[in-house]
């Protein structure tokens, strides 16, 4: 299964904001604690491990290899 770099949230802004409040009030060292756990949780959901480097190689490298619709 390859990575779904293309817009694929069915309420993205829905998220966006659900992300930034979950993130209000908290210092910086939680927020950050805070999407590790994320991160971990959502790698756990995926659980492909070549999905998951694939998508590690894309968020190293930025937003150049995110394809728009």
């Amino acid at each position: 299964m390859p990575l779904i770099t293309t817009p694929n949230l069915s309420a993205p802004d829905d998220f966006y904001e659900a992300l930034i409040d979950a993130h209000k009030d908290l210092p910086s060292e939680e927020s950050h604690a805070l999407n590790a756990r994320l991160i971990l949780l959502l790698a756990n959901h995926v659980g492909a491990i070549d999905v998951l480097r694939e998508a590690l190689q894309a968020a190293r490298h930025g937003a150049d290899n995110l394809t728009q619709p």
